[in-house]
C-alpha cells in the first residue's frame, strides 16, 4: 500500500517548539490534556483508594486480618485486572470511531463515559459491582487518549508536534497529583465522596462541543474515502495487519506498549498499597481510625511525589527523543525503570525511603508514556490514526492486565515474620521483567524522528 506524507508546512526553524503557534492549536492542546489529565485522576482516584475502600467492603466477610489482608490483595488484582480490560475495550472501540466519527465528537463520548460512571464508584456494595463500574469507567478512559493524540498530532505544525504530544501526555501526571490532593483532604471521610468528586469531569463536554472542530487532515482523509467509495477504509482495523509496514508498526507498539503499561498497572501502581503494609508498624500506636487516616495521608504524599518525577520524567523523554531519537531515549528508560523498581521494593523501610524512591519511580516509569504520545501517532496515516494509537496502547493492556493479578497472587505465596510487605517485593521483582518485552518492540519499530506525519 503506498503511502503518502503530511508534508510540514514552511516554518522558522529559529522558533522554539511553542513560539509562533497559532491559538486555536494551543486551544486544542489544553483541551485534550485537561481530557486526559481528569482521565488519568479518575484512574488513579481507585489507585489510592482501592486498599480502603476494598478493606471496608470485605471486613464484615472475614474473622481476621491476615484472611482480610489476603483477600484485599487477591481481590484488589483482579478488579484492577477488570480495569485495565475494560480500558482496553474502550481503547479498541473508540479508537475506530476516533477514524470513523472523528476526533472531537469522540472524545465528548468517552469524556460523559469516564466521569458517569467514576461517580457511580460511590454507590457499590460489593466487589462484582465495584468491578462493573470500573470496567464500565475504563471503556471511556480508554478511548479518550487516541482521541486526543491524533487531534493534537493533526493540528500543531511539525516542528512543535513532539513536544506538544509530550505535554499532552506529561499534564496526565497533574491529573494524577490532582488524585493525591483529593484523596488526602478527604482521608479522614468516607473514600465514597473520592468517586464523587471524580464525576465532576462531565463538565468538560461543553467545552469541546462549543469549541472544537475535527482538524483538517481528518476531514480530508474522509472527503476522500466518500469520494472514493471506500468509506469504510477509515478506522479500518484490519488493514493494520494487511499492509507489511503497518503490520510491523502496530506489533512493535503493542509490544513497547506492554512493556510500559504492565510494569505501571502491575508493579508501581501498587505502591500506595506495598507502603499501606510497609508503614503499617508506624502507625500501630494509633487508634484504628486514626491508623487508617494516617495511613491514607502517606500513600496519597507518597503517590503525589510519584507523579511529581513522573510529570519531570515525561517532560524529559519528549525533549530527550528529539536529540537521541524516539527508540534510544525509551530503550534508557526502560532499563532505568527496571533498575529502580528493584530498588525502590527492596529498599523502602519507612516514609523518608518511600518519597526519594517514589519520585525516581515516578521519573523512570511514566516517561515512556510520552513516548506512546509522542511516537505511537508517527507510525499511522490520518485514516488509521487513532485505531493504530488505540490498538498499540490498548492491546497493551489486554496482555498486561495479567500483571495486577500476578502481583496479587504472587504477593500472596511470599511471606515472612518480621517483613509484611516481603510478598509484595518479591512479586515486584518478577513482575518488573515485563519491561524487557519494550526492548524487543525497540528493535522492530522505525525511528521516525524528524519525519513528517503518514498521510
Amino acid at each position: 500500500m503506498a503511502q503518502g506524507l503530511i508534508s510540514p508546512p514552511k516554518e522558522t526553524s529559529n522558533l522554539r517548539w511553542f513560539q509562533g503557534v497559532s491559538s486555536y492549536a494551543w486551544l486544542v492542546l489544553i483541551v485534550c490534556a485537561l481530557g486526559w489529565l481528569f482521565d488519568c485522576m479518575d484512574g488513579n482516584l481507585f489507585t489510592l483508594v482501592r486498599q480502603k475502600s476494598l478493606n471496608d467492603l470485605l471486613q464484615p466477610h472475614y474473622a481476621t486480618e491476615a484472611t482480610l489482608n489476603e483477600a484485599v490483595n487477591r481481590i484488589g488484582g483482579i478488579i484492577t485486572s477488570v480495569f485495565l480490560l475494560g480500558w482496553a475495550a474502550g481503547g479498541f472501540i473508540f479508537g475506530v470511531l476516533g477514524d470513523k466519527l472523528g476526533r472531537t465528537r469522540t472524545m465528548m463520548i468517552t469524556i460523559l463515559v469516564y466521569a458517569g460512571f467514576t461517580g457511580l464508584n460511590a454507590l457499590v456494595h460489593e466487589p462484582w459491582q465495584y468491578a462493573a463500574c470500573r470496567f464500565l469507567t475504563a471503556l471511556g478512559i480508554g478511548g479518550e487518549f487516541a482521541a486526543g493524540a491524533a487531534l493534537v498530532a493533526e493540528v500543531w505544525p511539525a516542528r512543535s508536534r513532539p513536544m506538544a504530544l509530550g505535554t499532552l501526555q506529561a499534564l496526565s501526571a497533574v491529573g494524577n497529583i490532582m488524585a493525591a490532593v483529593i484523596t488526602y483532604v478527604l482521608a479522614g471521610i468516607t473514600w465514597r465522596w473520592v468517586f464523587v468528586i471524580g464525576a465532576l469531569p462531565a463538565l468538560m463536554v461543553l467545552i469541546v462541543r462549543l469549541y472544537m472542530k475535527e482538524p483538517e487532515a481528518w476531514t480530508k482523509a474522509e472527503q476522500q474515502a466518500k469520494a472514493s467509495g471506500t468509506p469504510r477504509e477509515l478506522g479500518n482495523m484490519a488493514d493494520l495487519f494487511r499492509d507489511p509496514v503497518l503490520r510491523r508498526n502496530t506489533i512493535a507498539g503493542i509490544l513497547i506498549g506492554i512493556a510500559g503499561v504492565g510494569g505501571l498497572w502491575g508493579v508501581v501502581f501498587f505502591m500506595p498499597d506495598f507502603l499501606g503494609r510497609v508503614l503499617a508498624p508506624a502507625a500501630a500506636h494509633l487508634s484504628d481510625s486514626a491508623a487508617k487516616k494516617q495511613l491514607q495521608e502517606w500513600r496519597s504524599q507518597a503517590f503525589f511525589v510519584q507523579q511529581v518525577g513522573a510529570l519531570l520524567g515525561m517532560f524529559a523523554y519528549a525533549a530527550l527523543s528529539e536529540r537521541m531519537g524516539r527508540r534510544p531515549s525509551l530503550a534508557l528508560f526502560f532499563g532505568a525503570v527496571i533498575v529502580v523498581v528493584l530498588g525502590s521494593f527492596w529498599n523502602i523501610r519507612d516514609i523518608t525511603g518511600a518519597m526519594i524512591w517514589s519520585f525516581f519511580l515516578g521519573f523512570c516509569a511514566l516517561a515512556p508514556f510520552s513516548a506512546f504520545a509522542v511516537y505511537f501517532p508517527e507510525l499511522f496515516p490520518t485514516r488509521l490514526r487513532a485505531t493504530g494509537v488505540g490498538m498499540c496502547y490498548n492491546s497493551a493492556r489486554v496482555i498486561s492486565a495479567l500483571a495486577p493479578s500476578a502481583l496479587g497472587f504472587l504477593a500472596s505465596l511470599w511471606k515472612s515474620p518480621t517483613d509484611p510487605a516481603f510478598g509484595f517485593r518479591v512479586a515486584a521483582s518478577i513482575v518488573a521483567s515485563v519491561y524487557l518485552i519494550g526492548f524487543i518492540g525497540l528493535a522492530i519499530g522505525p525511528e521516525t524522528r524528524g519525519k513528517p506525519l503518514p498521510e
